[in-house]
């Protein structure tokens, strides 16, 4: 009986070698943007971008003001100037980020993953980041300047970054 078993397992093995199954990119509509373009002036504000992405993007004044961005993947990007205020970027991602002279004001960033981005002269009044996870120096960076209450969550800023 092992030598059966041996035997197929060897089969199996050879067939997947010499005949691999074709690899297949998978496609998604909600990647907006990649690969080092750079996104002139856009108007989001007020959308439904759940789940968008924007991969090695420079976004320079963007408006995302009041948008559902709940999900959403920012990802080796620099948004330089853009509006935030009042967006809902709860469960989303911005991994090697930069935030500069962002307006964060009001926005909610509960869950969301931002390691490895920074924060530049930033407006964040009002904005909730409970439970998110940021870099330790960011978050002191933050913290010197946090103030506010999220009219949305009812959250206090600095609460939401455990300010000490």
């Amino acid at each position: 009986m092992k030598y059966w078993q041996l035997l197929a397992s060897l089969v199996l093995v050879t067939f997947v070698f010499f005949f691999p199954l074709s690899a297949q990119a998978a496609s998604s509509s909600s990647i907006t943007r990649s690969v080092g373009e750079e996104v002139g002036v856009k108007d989001y504000s007020g959308q439904d971008l759940v789940g968008t992405e924007f991969t090695n993007v420079v976004l320079k004044k963007t408006n995302f003001s009041n948008t559902n961005f709940r999900g959403g993947v920012f990802n080796g990007s620099l948004l330089e100037g853009v509006n935030l205020h009042g967006a809902d970027f709860s469960d989303g991602i911005a991994y090697l980020t930069k935030f500069k002279g962002a307006d964060l004001t009001d926005a909610v960033f509960t869950n969301a993953m931002m390691l490895r981005s920074i924060f530049e002269n930033v407006d964040i009044t009002g904005a909730d980041f409970t439970d998110a996870i940021l870099d330790g120096p960011e978050i002191k960076k933050l913290c010197a300047q946090a103030s506010g209450v999220n009219p949305q969550t009812g959250v206090d800023t600095r609460e939401s970054l455990q300010c000490k």
